[in-house]
């Protein structure tokens, strides 16, 4: 098949969060499967044009307001092979994305002409297939960005080379939706039969991602859970209802995880490797654990780890909320050490930093270290994700994969990727609570620890079992390949 990837983000060229990492490892996954892959991306600022091929000729992009020109430039995705490579292309537009940011910069989180710049992106999409004669077979967009290029395939581009096109449009955060005021509908050059009869209208604003999902052959989200949870009002953010009416075409595909990355037998990040046969490594590098954040070296006492962003989404108002989060007295009363390694809301990093100054067994690094965060994937015997929602997740899965137990809220991908402890068993893979409460984190956390002093071999096979968990992107791969033949079948 051929399949174009459309997306805002993709590592190693631009990334914000877990959506730069899903576009290149799936699309890697899926030409290692012998498909052709193809993906198409903005060229921001910080993408150098020196290390790029231009393509030859410009590329004229109609939108309501005229025809705006734009350059293309080419590069191959680092980590495809040389038999069948995956090429990212680049639209260069210096004055939608020659700037600094990809949605926005502190001073203007959210740009204000993030619909036009998006427009434009997605009407690019199908110039530039023209322009290198090549149609896919399906067009794949990604979130609310690239949203809009399933609306135009639909209304007035499943044509001259396009009629058996099928769009897929994945939900990475449904949480971020692009809603603008309509005065912007202008630009997309449709008419305002199309604005109602896709599904733009939302209170008298533009909804992207609305209408995507009223327009795309076919939808997903990024775990199973996720995509249940995201049908309620509850985690709907108000389209739940649009997708309760889709969920015949609606489905959960658990993300992967690199396992050329994240995978403790070849990391290079940590002190010693180490795998199922030998966890000498996981000892050692706990005691670097300890060493890098100033704590008292004993194997005995169980670390608790966490690598976040500092925001309301992952739980930290219930952790560290000035007096009323669970940090204090899960430190206070615990026998255990807490890492953690993150930033992002000011308040939070400020109570991080006053709680480590008050508490000897609580030690924060305020930023992100690439690796820091492995050495406390391997080196933690325990890690925390309190997360409101969470699509997938990904350090679960990385934390499974070093041995690490995770303790995490019964939510989106935790929930399909932790089997809750059974104390008389000993079976499962992590501990896991359902309410997002202080007193809730509090509880797991103290049967976390209860259960590392007291069932310690149910601890450690139960470190064994999360470590034969496969969260390849291979196994995701093939359950796309089925969305996509499913799909092309009924054109």
């Amino acid at each position: 098949m051929k399949i174009l990837m459309a997306a805002s983000e993709a590592v190693p060229f631009a990334k914000t969060g877990g959506l730069a990492d899903a576009v290149s490892a799936l699309s890697l996954a899926l030409a290692k499967q012998g498909h052709e892959i193809k993906i198409i991306l903005p060229r921001y600022y910080s993408i150098n044009r020196d290390m790029l091929c231009q393509l030859e000729g410009e590329l004229g992009v109609r939108t309501g307001g005229g025809e705006e020109w734009c350059a293309v430039y080419a590069a191959d995705l680092p980590g495809s092979s040389k038999k069948n490579p995956v090429m990212v292309y680049f639209i260069d537009h210096e004055v939608f994305f020659g700037r600094d940011g990809i949605y926005g910069i502190p001073s203007e989180p959210d740009f204000l002409d993030n619909p036009r710049r998006f427009t434009f992106f997605c009407r690019a999409v199908f110039q530039f297939c023209r322009k290198i004669s090549w149609y896919p077979d399906v067009l794949h967009a990604h979130d609310w960005p690239a949203a809009l290029a399933p609306v135009f395939l639909k209304y007035g581009e499943r044509v001259s080379g396009f009629e058996k096109t099928v769009s897929i449009l994945t939900i990475h955060n449904l949480g971020y939706q692009g809603i603008y005021s309509k005065d912007n509908f202008y630009y997309t050059n449709l008419g305002w039969d199309v604005f109602y009869a896709a599904g733009f209208d939302d209170w008298n604003m533009m909804n992207l991602l609305k209408a995507g999902l009223n327009t795309a052959d076919k939808l997903n989200t990024v775990s199973p859970h996720y995509a249940w949870e995201t049908q309620t009002p509850l985690h709907g953010f108000r389209l739940d209802g649009v997708l309760r009416y889709r969920s015949a075409d609606y489905a959960g595909i658990l993300n992967g995880i690199d396992t050329g990355i994240w995978n403790p037998k070849t990391d290079p990040y940590i002190p010693q490797n180490y795998s199922i046969k030998d966890m000498t490594g996981k000892i050692k590098a706990k005691e670097a654990l300890q060493r890098e954040f100033n704590l008292p070296s004993d194997p005995d006492v169980p670390v608790i780890g966490m690598v976040t962003r500092l925001t309301e989404q992952k739980g930290v108002g219930e952790v560290f909320g000035p007096a009323y989060g669970s940090a204090w007295s899960i430190c206070r009363e615990m026998n255990l050490q807490l890492v953690i390694l993150g930033s992002g809301e000011p308040w939070c990093e400020h109570e991080i930093e006053n709680l480590a100054s008050r508490l000897s067994n609580f030690k924060a690094h305020i930023g992100y270290s690439e690796r820091e965060s492995h050495l406390i994937e391997a080196g933690s015997d325990f890690f925390l994700m309190p997360s409101r929602y969470e699509p997938c997740g990904l350090n679960q899965m990385y934390s499974l994969a070093y041995g690490t137990l995770p303790i995490v809220r019964n939510t989106g991908g935790l929930a399909d990727t932790v089997q809750n402890f059974d104390q008389d068993t000993g079976a499962g893979t992590g501990f896991v609570f359902d309410d997002l409460t202080p007193a809730a984190i509090y509880n797991t956390v103290g049967w976390a620890v209860w259960a590392y002093y007291n069932r310690r071999t149910q601890i450690e096979a139960m470190r064994i079992t999360g470590m034969k968990q496969n969260f390849s992107w291979e196994k995701s791969a093939k359950k796309y390949i089925e969305m996509y033949e499913t799909s092309l079948a009924v054109m």
